[in-house]
């Protein structure tokens, strides 16, 4: 890897983005890098968690406008910025651990992620009307659906800085903590899902996406999902009783 770091363990991939000299902003070639990193994360039946988060001082400071300016190669990102702004097939979850800056692209990139860990000094935004562009990789769509379309526009037509609190306070972000204890926390965060069968997880979170974009609710509680039928079809669906009978922890496959 050129752009970022992988490291896996215990059923976690921890995806760190690696260019602090820019606050890690990222060009067309590292979301090209980071598009096959998620893609290798979707299919290694070993991984059932994913983290990502910024070395140094910031998370992602979003497009590298200067590599930009600079008429640097363009590359295509068919997954999207970060390798997952425009990735809708990912049924297993990943965590955002937000170290500092979060702009632009940065910021879509944890609103693309399923939980979003924030360190007290993370700032979010999405700048681009600033600078004459607009935040097109799926902040204009995923932040009104995750906090309401006012709460969105006073983001969106200000570009406005919003502090890891007010993140909290918005509903954007799960929980804030100290600096220094952000990857224990999120690392927490995964051990908890961790706790839950893989394809529990997987089939839950296709039915929160899958039933969002159903104006119906009747129509989201009868219509079929293939990930529920792996679901009930796997190993994991007879052990999770099995060991709630027996008085111990369950030993899940992810099958």
């Amino acid at each position: 890897m050129e752009f970022c770091t992988v490291d896996k363990a215990d059923h976690i991939m921890t995806v760190t983005l690696n260019r602090p000299e820019r606050l890690n902003a990222l060009h067309p070639p590292a979301n090209a890098e980071l598009g096959e990193v998620f893609d290798d994360y979707a299919a290694d039946a070993d991984m059932w968690v994913a983290i990502i988060t910024g070395a140094g001082r910031g998370f992602s400071a979003g497009n590298d406008l200067r590599y930009q300016a600079e008429g640097g190669e363009r590359v295509a990102t068919p997954r999207g910025f970060g390798g997952l702004t425009s990735r809708f097939d990912l049924a297993k979850p990943v965590i955002a651990a937000v170290n500092g800056v979060s702009m632009g692209g940065g910021f879509e990139i944890a609103l693309a992620c399923d939980i979003i860990i924030a360190s007290e000094n993370a700032v979010f935004a999405l700048p681009e009307p600033k600078v004459g562009l607009a935040a097109l990789a799926g902040g204009l769509q995923r932040l009104p659906r995750q906090i309401g379309s006012k709460r969105a526009l006073g983001m969106i037509l200000t570009g406005r800085h919003v502090s890891a609190r007010e993140g909290y306070e918005l509903g954007f972000v799960n929980t804030v903590v100290p600096a220094d204890d952000l990857m224990d926390e999120t690392r927490k965060w995964a051990g908890w899902i961790l706790e839950c069968a893989p394809l529990s997880i997987r089939a839950s979170k296709d039915v929160v996406q899958r039933s969002l974009d159903m104006a119906s609710l009747q129509e989201s509680m009868e219509v079929g999902y293939d990930s529920v039928r792996t679901l009930s079809r796997s190993e994991d669906f007879v052990e999770g009783p099995r060991a709630f009978a027996e008085k111990r922890p369950p030993n899940w496959k992810g099958r």
